[in-house]
């Protein structure tokens, strides 16, 4: 099987290329819960619009000393049930926390998505660093490097293997009698997230491609440099997309000037088109916005980033 196949990718990922996509909660980030009720028109309006991909949060507890939730329900729960009320659009995980998560679960849910819903599953994989997560489920934050590249291991055999035979201290796969079920589709495309506890040599070699938090441009630049030269040098000629998050607050003003704000800007949409393009120009293949501080309408701001800048960075045609 081979990511060419993979409807979902290739609408989103091509050399030189970037995509737009969106991360809910659809919703400014405060102390309370978000309310996530119009998070399916959205959506759809999301979807509507042309935009190639929504991102899912994997965050277990809430954490009294933080604002951040991310989108209240369970990754995989809320995954199946914006791909049962959305047509086609990607759908990527941001991501699945696996020191926190059984590999073989895992595996069975990832497969399960991709057969229902064919070539929509982006997994992105970290190694988590929530503490009250890792109390909450016992686990030990300080060895998650070493668990997150066991369980990635587990992960990706079970996924690419036909009858993988598996020892380790998660499990035992007896590859003559026993077979997960059901089998993915295509390739599901696995994406380390962060560093996630590992070298940058690790994550070229390992990962279909890389998700990476927002950084000033020419630091970015430097590290998605670092990060195509060591890919070149393992597998010659192969892509492997880099996506990356960022925090916008779009004003209604259009030349409304940059402010910061924590991982992203506050400005007009003709400034933002400026920033993307100088994005795509040092490799970014696929820009997530994450609407945290905005301030508007969400609607209105989804939809004045659809018609005033999407068609600058528009979803690849699908593969037949």
């Amino acid at each position: 099987m081979s990511l060419n196949q993979h409807k979902g990718f290739n609408r989103m990922y091509q050399k030189g290329k970037m995509t737009l996509g969106f991360l809910p909660p659809f919703e400014p980030m405060t102390n309370e819960l978000p309310k996530m009720e119009n998070t399916v028109e959205l959506s759809r309006k999301i979807e509507d619009l042309g935009f190639s991909a929504i991102w899912l949060r994997d965050v277990t507890m809430q954490d009294a000393k933080s604002n951040d939730h991310g989108q209240v329900y369970d990754l995989w729960i809320y995954l199946t049930y914006l791909a049962a009320h959305t047509k086609h659009i990607a759908l990527g995980t941001a991501s699945v926390v696996l020191p926190l998560r059984h590999p073989v679960r895992v595996a069975k849910e990832a497969t399960s998505i991709d057969r229902l819903f064919p070539d929509r599953l982006i997994m992105g994989v970290a190694s988590g660093d929530r503490q009250k997560d890792f109390t909450a489920l016992g686990v030990e934050r300080e060895g998650r490097g070493n668990l997150f590249q066991q369980n990635f291991n587990f992960v990706e055999r079970l996924l690419e293997e036909e009858q993988p035979t598996i020892d380790s201290n998660q499990g035992m796969i007896e590859g003559r009698s026993m077979k997960l079920i059901p089998t993915p589709v295509t390739t599901i495309p696995t994406m380390v997230t962060g560093f996630s506890q590992q070298s940058i040599e690790w994550i070229a070699e390992h990962g279909n491609g890389w998700i990476q938090y927002p950084r000033g441009i020419e630091e970015q630049a430097t590290l998605i440099r670092n990060y195509r030269e060591l890919v070149e040098r393992k597998n010659p000629g192969l892509f492997k997309p880099f996506t990356q998050t960022f925090y916008i607050d779009l004003l209604e003003n259009p030349d409304a000037v940059p402010m910061p704000i924590p991982l992203g800007f506050r400005l007009g949409r003709n400034h933002l088109l400026e920033l993307l393009y100088k994005f795509q120009a040092i490799g970014v293949n696929h820009l997530a916005f994450v609407p945290y501080f905005a301030h508007r309408p969400m609607e209105e701001m989804i939809q004045e980033i659809g018609e005033e800048i999407l068609p600058h960075f528009p979803t690849h045609d699908s593969i037949s």
